[in-house]
């Protein structure tokens, strides 16, 4: 639900990943704690989003994605901690401003036509994107003039990433922003997300679509229990969950290879032998070194989903 939606139903309101060093963040969370009664959403979580890049933000259900992005948005106040947006307050009209917001809590009029909603969100801003430009980016060439309650849900989604982009703001963030899109409109938005982080402008992303993370970000922010739990790129992330996987020929019996440091298991499929570790480099080698005969040299990653599978059933 774009921020302005939240005006909309009470008052108006005015491919390379970038550096992560020596930077200006532009939202944090220092130390936040939420509590809801005896309930701890937050515990202790700190975060910092940086210019001009994607974020995505996962965790399992009630693992505090939702709380977080709550305060960053200033709709809620968190017990203690420190939220910072733009250097300021998130509830300060000119940082609102500066902020768009996609989530899956949208509320608008279904009798609205596709323009007049655009329109009807572009007042709320000082500086908005052009309508054309707005239909653009959101691929809503065609359907300007149906009413909202007549599109499908994927339509209905891309509308309601456009009303996000109306302020042309600095920080946005999407909440499950494919959710009933097809593959293809679900790669051509992707394709908007980069093209708005290549703008300097900076995204953070909630999916359950794990391979969306993947492909997308710049970095993963991994939380469960409201805390972070493991936090980098998605290549790191893979690396932290569950090690990588050295798939070959060998001669090396299962007794040895359980032998060598970091090495969590050793399985034999169909005459190859499947050894994962996290440190693939220096158990390679050493199998090298073993076994000279060894053949059909296979390394590999886990898949994201499986990290992130792993890491939240750790912690």
């Amino acid at each position: 639900m774009p921020l302005s939606a939240i005006a909309y139903e009470t008052e108006s309101a005015a491919e390379d990943a970038p550096a992560t060093t020596q930077r200006q963040s532009f939202a944090t969370l220092t130390n936040i704690t939420k509590r809801y009664g005896a309930t701890v959403a937050l515990n202790g979580l700190s975060l910092a989003l940086h210019p001009g890049e994607i974020v995505a933000l996962l965790g399992p259900n009630g693992a505090g994605k939702s709380t977080a992005i709550k305060i960053l948005l200033g709709l809620v106040a968190p017990t203690s901690g420190i939220t910072r947006v733009f250097g300021s307050d998130p509830r300060t009209t000119a940082t609102r401003a500066r902020v768009g917001a996609m989530l899956q809590v949208a509320r608008v009029t279904e009798a609205l036509r596709v323009r007049e909603h655009i329109d009807l969100f572009r007042s709320y801003y000082p500086h908005p994107l052009p309508t054309a430009e707005i239909t653009r980016i959101a691929q809503l060439q065609g359907i300007e003039d149906r009413a909202f309650g007549q599109l499908s849900g994927g339509q209905k989604q891309r509308v309601l990433f456009a009303l996000a982009i109306c302020g042309n703001p600095d920080l946005i963030f999407l909440d499950e922003p494919t959710v009933g899109m097809d593959i293809e409109a679900r790669r051509s938005l992707w394709q908007q997300i980069r093209s708005l982080s290549a703008q300097g402008k900076t995204v953070l992303l909630t999916t359950h679509y794990i391979e969306e993370a993947d492909a997308l970000a710049h970095r993963v922010i991994v939380i469960n229990k409201g805390r972070v739990i493991s936090e980098g790129t998605p290549a790191e992330i893979k690396r932290n969950g569950g090690g990588r996987t050295i798939r070959c020929h060998t001669n090396l019996s299962r007794e040895f290879l359980l032998t060598l440091p970091n090495v969590s298991s050793v399985e034999f499929f169909e005459g190859a032998v499947v050894v994962t570790t996290s440190d693939a480099e220096t158990i390679l080698r050493e199998m090298l070194l073993r076994d000279d005969t060894l053949s059909d040299l296979e390394v590999a990653s886990p898949a994201l989903e499986d990290a992130f599978l792993a890491l939240t059933r750790n912690s």
